[in-house]
């Protein structure tokens, strides 16, 4: 069985990698490998200049009234049945970056128009045979959502229109919403001949507009969510206020496609090598996430306060012996991943009080994550607050993974999860979780058995529920060390397999 992948993302290769689809885009086709099936991997071009290619073809498409020629490479890869491919064209790579960020009033349409061309130039590789003809086509994310729309609708394409094709949901919040016409960054701009059924494609709140997330979950063969609970709560209308994050408008598409049989929650999985970190300590981390800050300082003529307040907290949690526990968050800042922690908690922030908390056991927190400018801010300004808090404010993967091996507690209170990423490094390494008991996090964290977790019905009770379970939890670790060492064994046994993942990705979405 041959299968071609098509995503924004892939972290097999260098610079590819923004979110967690990349990790499931790099792990997925090899473990679909060492089952018999071959695997095909299709991104964009965003300037892979130090990786060897090997040339596969050139496909000429129309798109936006001009004729425009793409290249597709192979990549050098010693992987069996799986081959990394790349398009390229100088829209892909002249930002240097996966993604774009557009001016207010504008969102997505920068990528939407370079990935609208990178899924044209997929459609035509396809019909010419550049890309092999797959058995099963497997789409990930709103960025490959033009694919089906072409190919449902265009009929230069209609003799691949019977294809298999499984569309992966890994974040419902972002939809690459675009108008249909009457903008440079729109549905009849990119493909002015083609005819559509606009109420299929149509954003359920903004009819003018096309919604290529709802688009891919209309005219798919197989809907994949990557969660068994999310799966379900997609099912159902966000309410902000009660700090429920479901459907995101989308819930009666994915109601109809859960009527049809199509909609299946697969949990992702996760890798387990031999852990080259073992051993590791918190000289290590000092000395790493020095050298990481001072990298993000000189990305900067000018010295910025987190970077310098972030330096003098280190050097003050090197200058200080600390045997209280340190607690630990890796991630995006965002408000899925940290709006309880920005919620009043009698009349102080609920981030200064987890930090208080934690000080009473003489803890320390340390944050690796950026993202929202306005986040960034708070959780800056609350570092100056609070000794015993470093807020890194970046990513490093060699921090992170320290921040993995080291930590005594994971913190991860998103609002919601689809299926999260971090909470089974955490655990792989034998760090217990603190969780909201939303999405994946549900599914894969259990409450005194192998982690720790809290829901609510409102984001008020949330935020308050997250500040009891941390204060149970400290108690447990201080007062109750076999129990909590039972916790930490059993979180670090867990095991979620890529093997598991790929036996129900042939039986349920491929068939």
């Amino acid at each position: 069985m041959h299968v071609l992948m098509v995503a924004a993302e892939n972290d097999a290769l260098p610079g590819a990698k923004v979110g967690g689809v990349a990790d499931v885009v790099r792990d997925a086709p090899r473990a679909l490998a060492k089952q018999g099936i071959t695997v095909d991997v299709v991104i964009p071009d965003y300037g892979f200049e130090p990786l060897e290619r090997i040339y596969v073809g050139e496909v000429t498409v129309a798109f936006n009234a001009q004729p425009h020629v793409l290249t597709i490479f192979k990549v050098q890869q010693a992987q069996t049945n799986v081959s990394q491919i790349v398009i390229s064209h100088p829209l892909f790579s002249e930002s240097g970056s996966v993604y774009c960020n557009d001016a207010p009033g504008r969102p997505f349409a920068t990528d939407a128009t370079k990935f609208a061309l990178f899924n044209a130039a997929v459609c035509e590789a396809l019909l010419q045979g550049v890309l092999k003809r797959p058995a099963a086509l497997h789409l990930h994310d709103w960025h490959s959502a033009c694919v089906v729309v072409l190919l449902k609708f265009e009929p230069r394409y209609s003799s691949l229109n019977t294809l298999p094709i499984a569309f992966t949901v890994h974040n419902i919040a972002l939809q690459g919403i675009r108008p249909f016409k009457h903008d440079d960054s729109s549905l009849e701009a990119w493909f002015p001949s083609l005819s559509y059924n606009g109420q299929q494609l149509c954003d359920p709140r903004y009819p003018h507009c096309f919604n290529p997330m709802r688009s891919a979950i209309n005219l798919c063969d197989k809907i994949h969510v990557v969660s068994p609970t999310y799966s379900q709560e997609v099912l159902e209308p966000s309410n902000y206020e009660d700090g429920f994050f479901g459907g995101e408008g989308l819930e009666q598409d994915l109601q109809n496609a859960a009527s049809q049989g199509k909609l299946v929650g697969i949990l992702n999985g996760c890798e387990y090598p031999i852990n080259a970190l073992e051993g590791a300590t918190l000289a290590d981390f000092y000395s790493q996430a020095e050298k990481t800050l001072f990298t993000w300082m000189a990305n900067s003529e000018q010295l910025q306060s987190g970077y310098y307040i972030a330096h003098q907290r280190l050097q003050q949690f090197k200058a200080t012996v600390n045997n209280g526990p340190l607690v630990t968050s890796v991630g995006r800042l965002t408000e899925q991943k940290v709006l309880l922690l920005c919620q009043q908690v009698n009349g102080v922030l609920a981030i200064d009080k987890v930090c208080q908390l934690i000080n009473e056991h003489n803890g320390r927190l340390i944050i690796l994550g950026s993202g929202d400018k306005e986040l960034e801010s708070i959780f800056t300004k609350a570092m100056a607050r609070n000794s015993n808090l470093l807020f890194l404010k970046g990513y490093g993967q060699g921090v992170g993974d320290l921040m993995y091996q080291l930590g005594d507690l994971f913190l991860m209170p998103s609002s919601f999860e689809p299926c999260g990423i971090s909470q089974m490094l955490a655990m792989r390494a034998g760090q217990p979780c603190l969780v909201h008991s939303v999405g994946g996090l549900k599914d894969t964290v259990k409450h005194h058995e192998n982690g720790f977790s809290f829901n609510g019905d409102t984001l008020a009770t949330q935020t308050r529920n997250l500040i009891s379970c941390l204060d149970e939890t400290l108690l447990i670790k201080k007062q109750n060390p076999k129990r909590w060492h039972k916790i930490k064994h059993s979180a670090e046994q867990m095991r979620f397999s890529w093997p598991q993942v790929a036996t129900d990705y042939i039986t349920t979405l491929y068939r």
